[in-house]
Order: C-alpha cells, then structure tokens, then sequence
C-alpha cells in the first residue's frame, strides 16, 4: 500500500507541491492589502477585465454564427 502511495506521489509535479507551500506559509502582501482595503479594487478590476473579456468573445461569437450562416446561405442558392 505505501508503495502504491509513494509511486503516485513521484508523478505530482514539482510546481504543484512549491505552490502548496507557498500557500501554507503568510503572504504579507495579501494582508496588507486586505488591511488597507485595496484588495477590493483588484477584485472589481480583475472582474471588470473578465467581463470585458467575456463580452468580447460572445460579440466575436455572435459575428461568426452570423457569418456561418451567410455562407450556409449562398451555398444553397448556388
């Protein structure tokens, strides 16, 4: 069993467990944000650019379907 447990632990990348670390220890700068009240502007900035970001890919979605449906369109009649 603890072979098993040993053997599937050595295919767990690297980056992955330095970044369960990292979180374990205190990140400073968070706190300090959080205890300033900044943290609440990254949070509405970091929400503003996805929403743009998501607008964004639904008009391109929007202008392709209208455009697949052109070209299915002029199919037909030729």
């Amino acid at each position: 069993m603890i072979k098993r447990i040993a053997h599937r632990l050595r295919f767990i990348p690297l980056p992955f467990l330095l970044a369960s670390e990292a979180f374990a220890q205190e990140v400073e700068m968070a706190d300090t944000m959080r205890a300033e009240g900044k943290i609440y502007v990254v949070i509405v900035v970091a929400f503003i650019v996805l929403a743009i970001l998501a607008g964004f890919i639904v008009r391109t979605d929007r202008k392709v379907s209208k455009l697949e449906k052109e070209i299915s369109a002029n199919k037909g009649k030729a």
